[in-house]
């Protein structure tokens, strides 16, 4: 069971979606302004945030901003939910921090897949050795593996890796990858996340065509190698 916060201004869907998430099992709440949202997620430190990103009083950008900035919330899922559906939205909500952006309408059935499948993104511990295709991962001993030999990468692209694999078919941006490897804020110059991709590929030699290029957006870890790459 997740404890859910659903901060919506349509009345009606916020009852239909209080309704269907209940009835899969999880605790609910509703909001339905930008500051309210922001007042019970800070209270509730809830699990998941379904976030609308049109609001009367703060768009749903800078609530996704602010609660991925409060060490109370940064660790909450956050699924942004908006009839906005243009390339350029979703870029921009994944940039912010959202684990997944659905488009109105939606079916609820759809939403509560959704919910579930980030949070069994985030219900287990790491495993000590990661395997993806020809690759193995061991962290305890901080080694690579590809097709069997033993690849030399530095403590960087190492951690770059195993992010990538453990987030695997997901659509990483650079600003994600620049806080979560690096360490750094997303305002900083992101071509050094090109730069070490693109040696990290070089390294993993046949391995490496995995790591998939998103224009526009940064890179996904597939189980489809790119042709291109």
């Amino acid at each position: 069971m997740a404890k859910i916060l659903v901060v919506d201004d349509e009345a009606d869907l916020r009852e239909v979606l209080r309704y269907a998430l209940t009835d899969g099992g999880h605790e609910v709440h509703v909001a339905e302004t930008g500051a309210s949202g922001l007042t019970k997620a800070f209270q509730l430190e809830p699990d998941v945030v379904l976030l609308d990103l049109m609001l009367p009083d703060i768009p749903g950008t800078d609530v996704c901003r602010m609660l991925k900035r409060d060490d109370r919330t940064k660790q909450t899922r956050i699924i942004m939910v908006s009839a906005k559906g243009e390339e350029a939205d979703r870029v921009t909500g994944f940039e912010l921090g959202a684990d997944d952006y659905v488009t109105k309408p939606f079916s609820t059935r759809e939403l509560l897949l959704r919910v579930q499948a980030i949070m069994r993104r985030g219900d287990s511990t790491p495993p000590s050795t990661l395997e993806f295709g020809s690759l193995r991962i061991d962290r305890e001993a901080h080694r690579i593996f590809a097709d069997g030999e033993e690849v030399v990468l530095t403590s960087l692209e190492f951690k770059l890796l195993a992010t990538l694999v453990e987030r695997r078919e997901r659509v990483q941006t650079r600003a994600m990858l620049l806080q979560d490897v690096w360490g750094l804020d997303s305002e900083i110059e992101t071509r050094t996340v090109d730069t070490h991709v693109k040696r990290l590929r070089e390294k993993l030699g046949r391995a490496g065509a995995h790591i998939q290029t998103v224009r526009g957006v940064g890179y996904r870890m597939s189980e489809v190698p790119s042709a291109d790459e």
